[in-house]
Order: C-alpha cells, then sequence, then structure tokens
C-alpha cells in the first residue's frame, strides 16, 4: 500500500495514510517511532519509519525485507504485531501494535542493576 503524506491533521499533525502522527516514540540509526492513532477506529499504534535512503546507502534492504517477513509470520500474545507496511518516495512506515511500559531491554537492565 503506498503512503501519502499530508499535514491535514487536527492542529497540523503529519497523516500517513489513515493515521495521524503524534509525539517521537524512539530514535535509532535508520529508524524512528511515532505514536500515531488510527483516524477511522481511534487505535493507537506506533509507526516505525525507515528513511529508504538510509536503508539503501547502508545495504540493509535485504535485513528490512526479513524483518517484515518475519513479522508478517508471527501471531503470538507475548510479540508485538504488525498490522500493515507501506511506503512513499522517501520512507517505508511499518505500523506495529502500540504497547505501553518503555522498552524490554531497559526492563532487564533495571532488573540485573537491582540484584
Amino acid at each position: 500500500m503506498a503512503a501519502r503524506g499530508s499535514s491535514g491533521g487536527a492542529g497540523g499533525r503529519m497523516r500517513v495514510g489513515r493515521y495521524e502522527l503524534g509525539r517521537t516514540l524512539g530514535e535509532g540509526t535508520f529508524a524512528k517511532v511515532k505514536f500515531a492513532r488510527n483516524v477511522e477506529t481511534g487505535e493507537h499504534v506506533a509507526i516505525k519509519i525507515l528513511d529508504k535512503e538510509k536503508v539503501l546507502r547502508h545495504k540493509m534492504i535485504v535485513q528490512i525485507k526479513r524483518e517484515i517477513s518475519t513479522m508478517k509470520l508471527i501471531r503470538h500474545p507475548n510479540v508485538i504485531r504488525m498490522y500493515e507496511v507501506m511506503a512513499s518516495k522517501t520512507k517505508i512506515y511499518i505500523v506495529l501494535e502500540f504497547v505501553t511500559g518503555g522498552e524490554l531491554f531497559d526492563k532487564i537492565v533495571r532488573l540485573i542493576c537491582q540484584k
């Protein structure tokens, strides 16, 4: 599905497909994760936004395709669900289940440090 970014949401918020983007939840070398809301259902999601240029420059396309293929196959209550993938000329958008509580890695580090 192709994504069309627009700034037509409430308060001029950016939209990708049927999702209105909100605050940044996290950021890495190749991607940024944003909180978003499905404007049709009101459901909260997380959208991983990858810069195509960076992915191509670092030869990460095989890894990204593998990640998407794997996430399509997995259906488990303890694994974040992927809802859909969209793309524009410059970005790849991976729409994921939004889970509160922060990063699992951070929780593990805190538990180790408490011992």
